[in-house]
């Protein structure tokens, strides 16, 4: 049995992995106790620079194609940097894209149940 460290969204976890045949199957998956919380945002949504004068001038982008699976935030709602804004079905998993910074919900620009690629916008914020 190989053990192995994988990091999804910030948590660690420790998985072993058995040989079975030709494929390797995983056997268990545990938060790893040790891990350090992290202390900048996932990395679902790139940073933004500093804001321009105007509404919406913060985009919230997708970090990689998918499905938009819930819309966690509302048009007008404070949001602090790294708060959900957006949820997207990725291979498999869920991923949360976040806000860049602090500010205010200016539009959603998706529907839940729509397909996104990397780089498309979907809020904006000012």
């Amino acid at each position: 049995m190989k053990s192995y460290t994988i990091t999804v969204n910030g948590t660690a976890y420790e998985v072993a992995v058995e040989e079975n045949g030709n494929a390797a199957a995983p056997v268990a998956a545990a938060p790893k106790a040790a891990a350090p919380a992290p202390k900048a945002a996932p990395a679902a949504a790139p940073k933004a620079a500093a804001p321009a004068a105007g509404a919406g001038s913060v985009k919230v982008s997708a970090a990689v194609p998918g499905k938009v699976v819930k819309i966690v935030a509302s048009v007008g709602q404070s949001v602090k940097a790294g708060d959900s804004v957006v949820i997207v079905e990725s291979m498999k998993m869920e991923i949360p894209v976040v806000a860049p910074q602090d500010g205010t919900i200016a539009s959603i620009d998706v529907a839940e149940g729509a397909a996104v690629e990397n780089g498309d916008t979907l809020a904006t914020m000012n």
